[in-house]
């Protein structure tokens, strides 16, 4: 994990906890169990909306962009404000914008941890598979 990634526990310390786990090439950062930031080459982007579009686009601030296909493609993370970086009051108020930008997605939360796998083991109960049953020939 880059040094970058490990500062992004420090910057966010007043939105609460956040979790980073590597992705594609990447990380992702989750507070809640949602998705709400994503690093690239050591840039962050923080997850945005058509309701959270508007602070970034007053910044001039870039949406996340890869390429497929020869097409640049661009995804609804947008590149964080320097300010965040600085000021914790500013990251806070920043990671509130991407949370509820998640939350709003209508995307269920994802809980990672072994206590979740765990319990949710528990209440699945597993599938038998089907058994084909032969009948046994009679003796005459």
């Amino acid at each position: 994990m880059s040094a970058f990634v490990q500062s992004l526990h420090e910057i966010f310390e007043r939105l609460g906890r956040i979790e980073t786990r590597r992705m594609f090439g990447g990380h992702g950062v989750w507070h809640e169990g949602r998705m709400i930031a994503l690093v690239a080459r050591d840039t962050l982007y923080l997850k945005a909306d058509a309701e959270s579009g508007p602070h970034f686009d007053r910044l001039n601030l870039p949406p996340f962009t890869y390429e497929r296909q020869g097409k640049a493609m661009p995804m609804s993370y947008r590149q964080a404000p320097a300010d965040l970086f600085e000021d914790r009051e500013e990251a806070a108020l920043w990671g509130r914008r991407a949370y509820e930008a998640a939350l709003r997605s209508g995307q269920p939360p994802k809980n990672k941890t072994p206590a979740a796998k765990k319990k949710a083991a528990s209440k699945t109960p597993a599938k038998k598979a089907a058994v084909k049953k032969t009948r046994k020939a009679v003796p005459r």
